[in-house]
This record gives C-alpha cells, structure tokens and sequence, in this order.
C-alpha cells in the first residue's frame, strides 16, 4: 500500500501473509534473531556492542554526516541510580528553514525499546531524524531494564525524566553553549516511545497527568505543590507493548511471520519487567477495558500499528478503550508493517511515520484535533 491509513476507524484485519522485506532487513532481522536464546531470554551484551558511547555532559564526538543539522549531549538526570538521557538538538541552520524561526521548540521526550539503550545505533539515528524532521529538542531517556530492575523501576524514571526537565533551571538545560538554538517551550512536550517504550508512554503520561490535577488541588491543611510548567501536549506509542493472558487473533496468525518479535520473546519479556508470580493480566500489560484509569488531562494519543505486527489486536483493543473514556486518539496503521519497522530507513512505512508524526503534532501545536 503506497500510504498509511490515518483515520479513527478501528485497526483493519488482514488475511494471513508473509511479509515483503528487502535483504538488508532481513538479515537484521536474523542478527536480532541469533541475539536470542532458545528461552526468548537476550543476549544482552550482543545488542550494546554498536552503542555510541559519549562522556556525559560532552557534546557529541562521533563524526556524523548530520553534524551541521543535529548535535547531541548526554546530561545525568540521576547519578543514584544511574538515570541518563541523551539530547538532541536542531542547527541553527534546520531552525531557520522553519516557517517561523522564531517560535519556540517543542520537545519530545523518547522512551526506547527494551533490547536496546539510549545509545543503541538505531535509535540515535532516529532521534536525529526525529530531531531534524520536525525541528524538536528530542530527549531520549537511558531508563533502568529488567530483569535486574523490574516494574515499577521503568515508569519511575519515566517520571523522574520529566520532573527533572520540569524543575531544571534555568532552560535550556545543562548543555554545551553552542548546541541549542532557540528556545525550548515545555507546554509543548510529546512522548515518544515503541514497543515497551510505548508502553511506557501511556503509564509515564497517565502518572503524570495525575500529578497535574493532583497539583491544582489544596486540602484545609496543605497547600497544593508548586504548578507543573511541563505539559505534556501528546503521546505518540509506535507500536506500543501491551498483552494478556489471553492468546489473540494476530499473536496466532503472526506469531512466524518475522524473526523481530515472537509470542515467546513477548513472553519472555513480561517475565522479565512483571513482579514475580504476575500473570501478562498485571495492569502493566493489559492496558485495555473499563479497569484502565486514565486522568482528565490523559494527552491526545497516537497510536501506530502494523499489519503483520502480533501485538496489534492489543493496539485495536488500546484504542477502544481510549475512546470509550472519552479521550482523544488518532490511529495510523501501515497494513505491510511487521513489528519495528520504524527502525529500518530502507523501509518507506518508516518515512511515512516520521511524516505523521509531523501532522500529529502540527495539529496539536496549532489547537487543532481530528
């Protein structure tokens, strides 16, 4: 199909058939693959060999063929716990193509999948284009991993993330001199996040959201705390992470139809991140039906799905319940994609994301939803 489908009606049911993908991500695929054990359990070592290391707090040093459109720094958002970030920010050069140079820089905080880090290869490519293509101060969080760090550690430095962006002064943030031009508009934040990172969107967005009406609320005895200057403007979940117990309709029918992700891998996974003796039911996973809380002030979402992507009855079911509590959801579902195909810049759906995600924001930038 020659274009994504960006629409509110459900997530569409296609036939069972095998993925069309060029050799190059094919053979990625089978590296990811090999990266496995027969468990499902990572070889975790094997997905950091390619990370782009920086010292924290240094811009940079890794020659790129965007270095006069992007730079980047990583900033120490907690030494205790070993919580980083790496920043991206737009040239002087990308800022003054916009229609309007002046105005001031949204910002989106990236929550990445959990095979990789904050410095995996494939997702500072992406948040450089990410940063590039929509002229945004892109802040890519090293959050903790299971095992070693199960639920609730993730969404917790999710959290941390954004206070330390809310509190930090003065903005811009503790950057090199010359790697921010402009300014940064904090009531313009958008989280970001695939796969578990997209999880991770919806539970960082809900707590938040709950902290800002918590925060407009006094009581006889105590004040209410200092208002909330970051707001988050919208959350864009790329293929988000949900489950069940329950076996679905598209687990069984894509379950073989790419090496990327299986029903063992998922469920090696939910092992993994659930407190121990949880079933995939734990509210972490199953983020579907009348149960799910979702604050007043719960963001516009975006939701993107793939066609062969197993996961995307639980993406149908996310939506639903969204709509059902009233919330507003725009759904971009590209029917030839397998689950992390946004990862792959040979593949055209990745193009036709980054392009969506420019409308979703400009249309909630400007006070404009459809």
């Amino acid at each position: 199909m020659a274009a994504s489908s960006s629409s509110n009606t459900p997530l569409r049911r296609r036939r069972t058939r095998t993925p069309s993908l060029p050799w190059t991500v094919r053979i990625q695929a089978a590296a990811l693959e090999v990266a496995h054990r027969l468990d499902g359990s990572i070889r975790r070592p094997l997905f950091w060999l390619g990370d782009l290391k920086v010292k924290v707090g240094a811009s940079h040093a890794q020659p790129r063929s965007d270095v006069l459109l992007v730079r980047s720094a990583d900033i120490t958002i907690d030494a205790s716990r070993g919580l980083w970030a790496r920043v991206f920010c737009p040239s002087a050069a990308v800022i003054a193509d916009a229609d309007d140079d002046a105005a001031p820089l949204p910002i989106f905080v990236y929550f990445h999948g959990v095979l990789f880090s904050a410095s995996s290869r494939p997702y500072d490519a992406f948040c450089r284009r990410l940063c590039r293509e929509l002229r945004a101060v892109v802040v890519s969080v090293n959050y903790r991993l299971a095992p070693e760090h199960r639920f609730p550690a993730a969404y917790d430095d999710g959290v941390a993330a954004l206070r330390y962006l809310d509190e930090t002064t003065p903005i811009p943030l503790p950057l090199p001199p010359d790697l921010l031009h402009g300014a940064v508009d904090l009531s313009s934040c958008f989280l970001v996040g695939d796969s578990s990172g997209a999880n991770m969107v919806h539970h960082v967005a809900q707590r938040w959201a709950s902290s800002m009406s918590s925060a407009t609320t006094a009581t006889s005895t105590l004040p209410p705390p200092p208002p909330l200057r970051l707001r988050l403007a919208g959350a864009v979940l790329i293929q988000p992470f949900f489950g069940g117990e329950e076996r679905t309709e598209a687990e069984l029918a894509f379950d073989k139809a790419c090496r990327i992700l299986s029903v063992a891998r998922a469920d090696h996974y939910w092992r993994e991140f659930l407190p121990e003796g949880a079933t995939r039911d734990h509210p972490a996973a199953r983020v579907c039906g009348e149960g799910v809380e979702l604050a007043d002030t719960f963001p516009p979402a975006m939701v993107v799905s793939g066609g062969f992507d197993l996961l995307k009855d639980w993406h149908a079911r996310y939506v639903e319940t969204l709509r059902a509590k009233g919330k507003l959801v725009r759904v971009v579902e590209y029917p030839d994609a397998v689950h992390g195909f946004y990862a792959f810049p040979e593949l055209a759906d990745s193009g036709k994301l980054v392009e969506d995600m420019k409308l979703f924001v400009h249309d909630h930038m400007s006070g404009g939803f459809d």
